[in-house]
Formats: structure tokens, C-alpha cells, sequence
């Protein structure tokens, strides 16, 4: 497939900051039930407003990654239109908060996140939910691969950034299912970080060098959808492997073409390099500050990402409280 900017279909360079003000109401109605201890109300708030944004940005848009194809799902569902129609086709991939339990806890980490890419060139995984992942930086993009053995790939990764296997550090998603792959990180002698939720951004510390040096772990598939038009700016690489949770799973996915053998490459799962990728802090974490309440503004920390020119800003914004009544109020 080819890209440019010139192309009337193709998204421009323009759309990025258009994708920030998206990610910024959905983290602002979402920061107003952080640590509530209701992560329904606080992803409803962020889907409201990351859909009424949504509609003021230049393109014509098809979600493709969504809040899922469910009848409890009234928007932002896979097949839906956004965009305000008049601009580039493209697939949209959306989390208004990746990380809704730690939004309603209080927890360090969660962000609303929202990916463009040209029409039809995001995977479509056949509702195979989750997936094994492993995300590097640039440095060793070129080095590690997912069949290897955990320790293999962990010192491939010493080696292309010239630091001992001591000073490894791997992020993953704390969960049982993980508690042999945390055994070989540590027999291998790396250390671990543990994240609660939103492995999102942990993909994007591990392509960037924030705090981690790789990611590991099996993960939803949306999210590492979402996560490869981050990667693919940064220069590093996602790998995965489709990881079916039952037989049914399975065999829907082997009915659909898949083959459950192959490492997807950041590439596979979004195959143009004309993507741009937003997020916005809902609460502090290793990417990003949260969403900041002073008396008369909000504070918004964001990241936005094009893939095409490999650049990454961080966008830090002041909103007048009182014109974000609607999602601040009960």
C-alpha cells in the first residue's frame, strides 16, 4: 500500500492535534470519577465525550477496534461511523480509558487512547481477545523474536542496549497466568515490573525507553492493535502471537484464516506507516501526568505520534473548568 500526504483518502499530517482534543475530553470526563470506585460511571463519562469530540475531527472515520460489538455497547462499537464525514477513510482504534479499574482506584497508569490509520490497514484478529505480546525499543527492534526463549530474548536485548542482564527491566501485566514467564525473567536474572492494568502504556514505556525495557506477557488484542501505531513511531517493535482462551476461540480463529503459529510483526497489525496515535494522562503514570484539578483549569498531559515522520510530541494543556461543566458535574 502507498501513502502520502497529498492523497484525498489518506490521512495528513493536520489530523494529529485533532486527535488530542479527542483523547483530552475523554481523559477529563474520565479524571472526575478517579478513585470513585465506579469504573462504569467512569468509562461511560469517557465514551460520552471522546464520541462528542470525535465528531468534530476532519475525517470519515469506521471503528474497527471499539467498546465492542455488544447491545450494552451504545457507542463507539466496532462498525460504527465517526468523524465529522469530510475527510480521509480510516480505521479508528479507541480506549476512552485503557485502565478503568485503576481510574476507579485511583491507580497510577490509566489514559484515554484513540489510533488512526488509512482504510484497511488494521488487523482484523476475528474476535480472538487476547494475545502473547513482546514490545521492544529501537535498539534492539532488530534483534529479539518472540520464538526465542524468554532468556535468550532478554539478552539480546543486554547486549543492543550495552547493559548488563541485571539492569533489564521487563515490564508485565500482573496476573496468575504470568507467574512462570515472571520466573524465567528472574531466573534469567532481569528484573520485573509489575503493572495492575492498560498495558497500552506499558507497550509504549518499552518502545521508548520510559522507565522499562521490554514488555512481555499475553495481553488483549485490541490493545496491542492500538499500541503497534504507537510502536511503529517510535521505531521499535511489537511481536505477537494470537493466544485463543478456549477451543471454541480456537477454532473460530482457524476457521477465519489464522494461522496460531505466526508472530505477528508491528507491521501485520497495522500495515501502513500513514497512522497517528493520541493518548492523554487520566491518572499519573510512567508515559504520563494525569489530569490536574486547580481552581480555575484542568491540566492535561498528552503524547501524540505520527508514524510516517517517526515524531512524537508531548502536548501539556490549561482547559478553563467551566467549560467542561457537563462531564464535571454529577
Amino acid at each position: 500500500m502507498t501513502s502520502t500526504a497529498s492523497t484525498p483518502t489518506a490521512p495528513d499530517r493536520n489530523l494529529a492535534l485533532e486527535l488530542v482534543r479527542v483523547t483530552e475530553a475523554a481523559a477529563i470526563a474520565g479524571a472526575r470519577w478517579v478513585g470513585a470506585g465506579d469504573k462504569n460511571r467512569a468509562d461511560g463519562a469517557a465514551v460520552d465525550a471522546m464520541r462528542t469530540f470525535m465528531d468534530t475531527v476532519r475525517m470519515n472515520g469506521t471503528v474497527v477496534i471499539g467498546e465492542g460489538e455488544k447491545d450494552e455497547a451504545p457507542m463507539l462499537f466496532n462498525g460504527e461511523s465517526v468523524g465529522d464525514g469530510t475527510g480521509p477513510d480510516v480505521d479508528v482504534a479507541v480506549d476512552p480509558i485503557d485502565g478503568t479499574r485503576l481510574t476507579a482506584l485511583g491507580y497510577n497508569n490509566a489514559l484515554a487512547v484513540f489510533a488512526v490509520a488509512e482504510k484497511g490497514s488494521m488487523y482484523d484478529p476475528s474476535a480472538v481477545f487476547y494475545m502473547e505480546k513482546m514490545v521492544v525499543g529501537p535498539e534492539a527492534a532488530d534483534y529479539v523474536d518472540l520464538r526465542l526463549p524468554v532468556a535468550q530474548n532478554i539478552t539480546l536485548v543486554a547486549k543492543a542496549l550495552n547493559k548488563p542482564v541485571s539492569q533489564v527491566t521487563v515490564c508485565v501485566l500482573e496476573r496468575p497466568r504470568h507467574e512462570p514467564l515472571v520466573q524465567e525473567i528472574r531466573d534469567a536474572g532481569a528484573r520485573v515490573k509489575f503493572i495492575m492494568d492498560g498495558d497500552v502504556a506499558g507497550a509504549i514505556a518499552a518502545a521508548r525507553g520510559a522507565g522499562v525495557d521490554m514488555l512481555l506477557g499475553t495481553g488483549g488484542t485490541p490493545e496491542g492493535i492500538i499500541a503497534a501505531c504507537a510502536v511503529k513511531a517510535t521505531g521499535g517493535m511489537l511481536q505477537g502471537r494470537l493466544a485463543p482462551i478456549d477451543d471454541a476461540e480456537r477454532q473460530k480463529a482457524i476457521d477465519a484464516g489464522h494461522d496460531l503459529d505466526r508472530v505477528l510483526t508491528t507491521s501485520d497489525l497495522v500495515t501502513t506507516d500513514n497512522c497517528y496515535f493520541a493518548a492523554t494522562g487520566i491518572t499519573d503514570g510512567d508515559l504520563l501526568k494525569g489530569v490536574r484539578f486547580q481552581q480555575d483549569r484542568l491540566i492535561t498531559e498528552s503524547i501524540v505520534m505520527r508514524a510516517q515522520s517517526g515524531t512524537v510530541r508531548i502536548v501539556e494543556a490549561e482547559h478553563r473548568v467551566e467549560k467542561w461543566d457537563r462531564w464535571l458535574s454529577e
